[in-house]
């Protein structure tokens, strides 16, 4: 072989070497995309895997029985989290959690956002979308909003004017209003809210005009279709592209807030295909312990079981066509699809309904990691907190160096990769608000403290009402209150886990010192 060939031959060599190291590095560098999903009012055990094994030895108590094909699919081939929390389990204050990583008093927003309160999320904190937009994703949200404070700034159409003065100065909604451009927005390049808790007649604003029946951004539009249906429907066309909703050379950051399993339950506002299927009476002819199936429920009170299943069951439906859709794009295995809610429903349990109170049934949220690129299937105990969602999601996508040190969460991402990670330590507690109460829960554990006033009164109690635990692992239904002073060593304990959390967390407990004789803040 002559000279002049083999110098040919290395460098042809050096440049297909060169070549395939400029591909690998192009595919590793290569961000994954991010899918955080939360159905509104889901409890944890609402979900057909936790029936099987080996999931059905982590439940406290009994598992619902409901069908949930894919939200299953997603647990069984992701990271199923066995203590996820909502801290504060209220729509507003958790949204609020959720999109800044900070807590309540951090991010403006200590109860639900309504017509005559001023909680609203603050326009001078980055959030998920904004965080996610600046590491160069397209960012997108669908569903419910509930962050903003409700002012009358829409005429008698539901358009929004932007002014209390005619022919602005009327509401759209009692609770949820429209989230404007700019500050207000957070970041969200495409938007699609849907307001109004009303199944079947969600009241949308998008800034996609093609979606919306050609109307602008702020002009109400109204579809008259299952939200779950039409959202997914949405998601699915955006996934596509086909109209350039997205800049298909980058990733996409997206939040789906779905508004049912939430009330309303009834006819009107439930999927009654999917009742009569799986819920009717041909299966199940009384309201009894086969539906109902938690020691501590109330049948009458939870009367509205079949509505509430079928649901979630439908919910589950929608939640499974955009994951095909992702699937079928080869979009899956690449993308960090977050599955969770923001507050669990308690259907009777203890006598009530709905949230806002420290039982399991409505603090217990589901959690699913789903990632098959980047995570190995299994079961976690992680004490997840709601502030943790944020740096988490961040760390996993590889953007951990632009989390905002005002972040309150943790980072838990390489917990997730490598579980006998011993870098990242695991909380012993995590902090419960409510509008009256504060309190801490355990691996084992659930502690309250309740004021002497209503969760929505706006002076300032004066006393603690109650002071109580419960003993989850002896006493999986909560069914017996134990005073403080009953286990005094338990909770010294507790309490002090407490101060630490109202401290660090900057709590208006701990900043005036509230039942300084109860908490120990001296102690930390």
């Amino acid at each position: 072989m002559s000279f002049k060939i083999k110098v040919l031959v290395v460098l042809s060599l050096f440049f297909f070497n060169c070549q395939e190291t400029k591909t690998q590095v192009v595919k590793e560098e290569k961000k994954p995309n991010v899918l955080i999903i939360f159905p509104d009012q889901l409890r944890r055990y609402s979900a057909g895997f936790w029936s099987e094994p080996p999931y059905k030895q982590h439940v406290v108590g009994k598992p619902d029985p409901v069908i949930t094909p894919n939200i299953d699919k997603l647990a069984k081939n992701g990271v199923v989290f066995t203590r996820a929390v909502s801290n504060y389990p209220l729509c507003s204050p958790y949204r609020g959690m959720l999109m800044s990583g900070m807590y309540p008093e951090q991010n403006g927003i200590w109860n639900n956002c309504k017509v005559g309160r001023t909680h609203s999320l603050k326009d001078d904190i980055a959030t998920i979308p904004d965080l996610f937009l600046n590491a160069g994703y397209n960012t997108s949200y669908i569903g419910k909003c509930h962050w903003l404070k409700n002012d009358p700034l829409f005429d008698e159409k539901g358009t929004y004017i932007g002014s209390v003065e005619a022919p602005g100065g009327h509401h759209i909604n009692p609770y949820d209003t429209y989230i404007p451009p700019g500050k207000t927005r957070h970041g969200i390049e495409y938007f699609y809210q849907a307001i109004k808790d009303e199944h079947f007649n969600p009241h949308i604003y998008s800034n996609d005009s093609a979606a919306i029946g050609g109307k602008k951004d702020g002009e109400l539009y109204l579809p008259k279709i299952f939200s779950p249906k039409n959202e997914s429907q949405i998601i699915i066309n955006y996934l596509r592209n086909k109209r350039g909703q997205r800049d298909n050379n980058k990733p996409f950051c997206m939040i789906w807030s779905m508004n049912p399993p939430h009330s309303p339950w009834d006819d009107k506002n439930t999927d009654m295909a999917t009742l009569k299927k799986h819920y009717g009476a041909d299966k199940f002819p009384e309201l009894n312990d086969k539906l109902l199936v938690r020691d501590n429920v109330d049948k009458e009170v939870g009367s509205y079981v079949r509505h509430y299943f079928a649901n979630v069951t439908s919910s589950d439906h929608y939640i499974g066509l955009v994951i095909n859709e992702l699937e079928k794009l080869g979009e899956l295995d690449n993308t960090i699809v977050i599955f969770s809610s923001d507050h669990g429903e308690m259907l009777g349990s203890h006598g009530k309904k709905g949230k806002n109170t420290v039982e399991i049934e409505s603090t217990a949220v589901p959690f699913v990691v789903h990632w098959p690129k980047g995570l190995k299937s299994g079961i976690n105990d992680l004490l997840l907190s709601v502030p943790d969602v944020l740096p988490t999601a961040m760390g996993l996508a590889g953007i951990e160096n632009q989390i905002p040190k005002e972040v309150e969460g943790t980072n838990f991402a390489s917990l997730l990769q490598n579980e006998r990670n011993n870098d990242v330590k695991k909380p012993k507690a995590v902090l419960f608000m409510l509008g009256n109460s504060r309190g801490v829960l355990t691996n084992r554990y659930s502690l309250c403290l309740k004021e002497n006033k209503k969760q929505w009164d706006m002076p300032e109690a004066i006393s603690i009402e109650e002071a109580f635990l419960y003993d989850n692992q002896v006493d999986p239904y909560q069914l017996n209150k134990i005073d403080i002073e009953e286990k005094p060593k338990i909770s010294k304990e507790l309490l002090l886990e407490l101060a630490k959390l109202l401290k660090k967390t900057n709590d208006p407990w701990y900043q005036d010192k509230r039942y300084s004789s109860i908490i120990p803040y001296a102690e930390i």
